[in-house]
Parts: C-alpha cells; structure tokens; sequence
C-alpha cells in the first residue's frame, strides 16, 4: 500500500505516534518554530538587512533546538531523584557566595575557583523549577495551602540569597522559574489573584531595601530624558520608534528607528 492510499486517520495515527516516541508535544513545537521565523524575518529588517546577523541566529536557533530535542529525550526519572541534591548544591554555593565569593562592581556573585569564575546563581535557574516540580510531583494536585506555603518558602529563600549579592534581575528570573510551576501545578486562580494584589501593596516598600544603582535604574525608567546619553539612551530611542511606527510600524524593511 502506498502512502497515497493510506487512511487519513491512520496517517494522523501515525504523526502521534511519532511525536510520542521523540518526546514531542506538537503544538508547542509549531508554536516555537513560528516564532523563531518570525523573530529571523524582524531581526534581518531591524538590523538593516544585516544576513550575518541572521545566520548568527540561525546557528543559535540550531544548537537550541537540538539541545532541547537531545533533552526530551532524557528519562525523567533520574532528573526527579536529582533534583534535591542540585537544589541543595546550589543552595551551598549561594551561602558560599555571601561568605566568600569575589567582589565585582560593588557586586558579590562569584566564586572564584582559580581555573575559572563561577556564578552559582546560573546553578538555581535549573534547580528551583526542578526542586519545586520534585516537592509537589507525589501529591495530589491542586497542593494543599500548607504545601503551597513550603513551596513558596523554597522559591523565597534562594530569591533572597540572590538578592543579597545584590543581583535583582536574576533573583527575580529564579523566583519566576518557581512561580510558573505552582501555575503549571493548578493552584486556583483567586489565589494568583491573592499574591499579586499583596505583590503590588508591598511593591513600594521594596524601595527601601533596593541599592542605590537599583533605584537609578527605576528612576531613568520612568525619566529617561535625565540621562539621554547614557542610561537613559535606549528607552527613549524605544519611544522614538514607537512614535515614528505607531501601532503597525512603518512595514519590512521600511524602519528607521529601533
């Protein structure tokens, strides 16, 4: 029988099949391969047609996918018993950091090992979404309040050591990482809506606890003409092109601001 005389539902059978044995969910892959056309036909029109550019992130596109590819194939079974031990590893390492790790532009986030640098919060970008997927992975889900509360505090004590060094944007990065596993992991939405309301209430505080060059940042946020050639530079170069372009931009190969 040839492929044309094949039934349509055993051809669908078949694509299944296969998607299940590589470990593939379908619509995720078609969504990530539209998107990374997408991004290559923005990126060669907003970098003035530059093709090197593009092929550089062709390559970048190719090494991704086949590390993902090469990691769903992985069991998932030896990941599961791992995931504690990396978490604590990493856990060691960020106490280790704030004891005696190497101080950098008034920054303390690495462990200086004589062959190389080490930045041990790279380390917890795996481990928190891992250690919290591991503590709720035997129960049934939605967690209870009380074990939602010991995942929070996983996600909490990493998030601070992090933000001790100070590096803000990674312990925010980490922090996320956890957060979307509780999603993954059901929690009712009146309870989101809980955590995001108190977020936004305690938010202000946070501006007492934040260094001086956090607070700078916040401020050429929200006034970028206080410094239009230097940290303020980019944002208003961004209000530029949005106000040139408008909603629709000015078409492919058409910009002049980006």
């Amino acid at each position: 029988m040839s492929l044309l005389d094949t039934p349509v539902h055993d051809l669908g059978q078949r694509r299944r099949s296969l998607a299940q044995s590589l470990h593939i969910d379908p619509p995720l892959l078609l969504g990530l391969l539209l998107l990374s056309g997408i991004s290559l036909f923005v990126l060669y029109s907003a970098s003035g047609q530059n093709i090197d550019l593009v092929w550089r992130q062709v390559v970048r596109l190719g090494v991704g996918f086949t590390v993902m590819f090469a990691l769903a194939q992985l069991n998932p079974a030896p990941l599961k018993r791992w995931a504690p031990w990396i978490f604590a590893i990493g856990l060691g390492l960020l106490v280790a950091v704030l004891v005696a790790g190497e101080i950098g532009k008034g920054a303390q986030r690495w462990l200086d090992l004589g062959v190389f640098r080490f930045q041990p919060s790279e380390v917890m970008k795996l481990a928190m979404p891992m250690m919290v997927a591991w503590y709720l992975s035997d129960h049934p889900l939605p967690p209870t309040a009380k074990r939602l509360a010991v995942a929070c505090l996983i996600i909490v004590v990493p998030t601070l050591l992090i933000a001790r060094q100070p590096d803000l944007g990674t312990a925010l990065l980490v922090a996320s990482a956890g957060i979307f596993v509780l999603l993954f992991a059901g929690i009712p939405w009146r309870v989101v809506t809980g955590f995001a309301a108190l977020g936004a209430a305690l938010a202000p505080l946070l501006w007492y606890f934040m260094h001086d060059y956090q607070r700078q940042r916040v401020l050429t946020f929200l006034n970028p003409e206080q410094d239009p050639l230097g940290a303020g530079y980019h944002i208003i170069q961004s209000k530029i092109a949005i106000g040139s372009g408008g909603l629709y931009g000015k078409g492919w190969l058409n910009g002049t601001q980006s």
